[in-house]
């Protein structure tokens, strides 16, 4: 077996592996080639020191990664191979990768030899993430609120993204895995990203003071052709007062004048807001459920 370190120019060969695995599992790809792209040119991912590509035979069958969340001391690992010694070996290199750090993975629900494989390393379960999804079939309704202004972002509205950021850091401040990113770090992390539309960032002002903001993005277009709700956060003195509901209102809508078949967003379970009660009763339903686990290597 060989190791070496991917370059862009890996992004197909690493997404017709991860496919191939996905489709496997939950009999389809969960990524495309784009968010692989984006990966491996993504500014908390080095390349040279934080990815593995294992060969046999001259054929591709493992990608690893290991990668530090911004500046704190966690770090996101997986692991895809297609044989046994090449998830070995690959499981080795990312553990090995950092010391004294907490590490999370995620895992289908249902992909029962990776479950075993972070069980047998020490990992314990954290949390699920279940993926939700709502048709458009008509024109969503937009809903209003009293006092409530909506304001989109775009690449050259530097006050309104800055607004955006704040209510985000804020609102995920206390979520699961969240971790703190000036905005300079955010918007680099977003502007290096290839499904990025600034156009697709709302902020909604409560008698002109930011309250709430919600970061769409095209994550999902060239596979499923649907919009993607990548964040959405209400800060906690507006809670419980119609701003979610009214902000995916607003995406719904807005996807839908894009020509978009539905819209997309991840939930965990463990939230400290009700959040998927608000998505259900937006008429979301899941569809696929991605459980994590942690360790303290």
């Amino acid at each position: 077996m060989e190791l070496t370190r991917p370059k862009p120019a890996d992004a197909q060969a690493i997404y017709d592996l991860i496919a191939e695995l996905d489709t496997i599992v939950v009999g389809r790809p969960d990524s495309t080639l784009d968010d692989i792209a984006d990966l491996l040119v993504d500014p908390d991912f080095d390349p040279a020191t934080d990815g593995w590509l294992c060969y046999e035979d001259g054929r591709l069958t493992g990608f690893g990664q290991a990668m530090r969340k911004g500046r704190t001391d966690e770090v996101m690992l997986d692991v895809r191979a297609r044989t046994r010694p090449a998830a070995e070996l690959l499981w080795e290199q990312v553990l090995g990768r950092f010391s004294g750090v907490t590490a999370e993975i995620g895992v289908y629900a249902q992909d029962a030899a990776q479950r075993e494989a972070v069980e047998a390393r020490g990992f314990t379960y954290a949390t699920t993430f279940h993926r939700m999804r709502i048709d458009h079939v008509e024109q969503p309704e937009v809903l209003f609120l009293p006092g409530v202004t909506v304001e989109a972002g775009a690449f050259d509205k530097e006050a309104v993204l800055r607004d955006v950021h704040h209510v985000l850091e804020l609102g995920f401040a206390e979520h699961f895995g969240a971790y703190e990113r000036t905005y300079d770090e955010w918007y680099e992390s977003r502007e290096a990203a290839s499904s990025t539309d600034w156009g697709q960032m709302l902020l909604a002002r409560v008698h002109g003071k930011p309250a709430a903001a919600l970061m769409g993005t095209n994550n999902f277009v060239p596979d499923e052709n649907c919009g993607y709700v990548q964040r959405l956060a209400v800060l906690p003195g507006h809670r419980g007062k119609g701003l979610g509901k009214l902000l995916l209102s607003r995406a719904f809508a807005a996807d839908f004048r894009r020509g978009r078949v539905g819209t997309i967003l991840d939930v965990d379970t463990n939230n400290v807001t009700p959040a998927l009660g608000l998505y259900t009763s937006m008429g979301m339903r899941p569809y696929m459920a991605l459980d994590i686990w942690r360790a303290r290597l």
